[in-house]
């Protein structure tokens, strides 16, 4: 019987598919992270937040430019100024926080008429998503590229110059718990070898 109960426990362990291992602390970060709209107030440390920016530092960019800057927002005043002035960033009263991901135009492979900062820059963007969700911080990504309102509003009251791009605004702060994560598969949008086949 304890033979049993061991090889069961074993095999749950594992993917059906070759045996792989799917389940770790990755795959559980990936899966549990949500967008936390709803904070406690509670103070997170520079320190902390530089290490989110760092996280963000570590993603793929094209040909390895890496056209990212970032500005870390804990200051309470530039924190209602933001709060007052984007309109679905309303949370970051309550957060307390902020990481503003921005392209540096002149940086990005393709020169500064390309549009390669988007990507790169929205792949830092959901690391630190994943690393805030990995420290038990709630983050959540609000637009401000491309609307033109919100990039002039971030532009004005953060002081960029005219070559650095805001492209994202995410608040930053201990979540209430009352925000979950969805479960997103479709296996409809799974295609394989070709549009039309649905199966392996």
């Amino acid at each position: 019987m304890k033979k049993i109960v061991f090889l069961a426990v074993l095999l749950s362990s594992f993917s059906v598919f070759g045996g792989e291992k799917m389940d770790n602390e990755t795959t559980k970060t990936i899966f549990n992270r949500k967008s936390v709209r709803n904070y406690v107030e509670a103070t997170v440390s520079p320190e902390t937040l530089e290490f989110l920016v760092k996280a963000g530092m570590a993603a793929p960019s094209a040909i390895d430019r890496r056209p990212w800057e970032f500005i870390i927002i804990n200051d309470k005043a530039t924190i209602k100024k933001l709060h007052d002035a984007l309109p679905y960033a309303k949370m970051v009263g309550k957060a307390g926080h902020a990481i503003v991901v921005a392209g540096n135009i002149e940086k990005q492979a393709g020169g500064k008429d390309s549009t390669f900062w988007i990507m790169d820059c929205s792949a830092a963007a959901q690391n630190i998503l994943l690393a805030a969700e990995s420290l038990g911080l709630g983050a959540v990504w609000t637009a401000v590229y491309p609307d033109a309102g919100r990039m002039k509003s971030v532009v004005e009251i953060l002081g960029l110059p005219s070559n650095i791009v805001p492209l994202a605004f995410i608040p930053v702060g201990k979540p209430d718990g009352s925000d979950k994560p969805k479960d997103k598969f479709d296996k409809e949008k799974i295609h394989w070898n070709h549009w039309s086949k649905k199966t392996k």
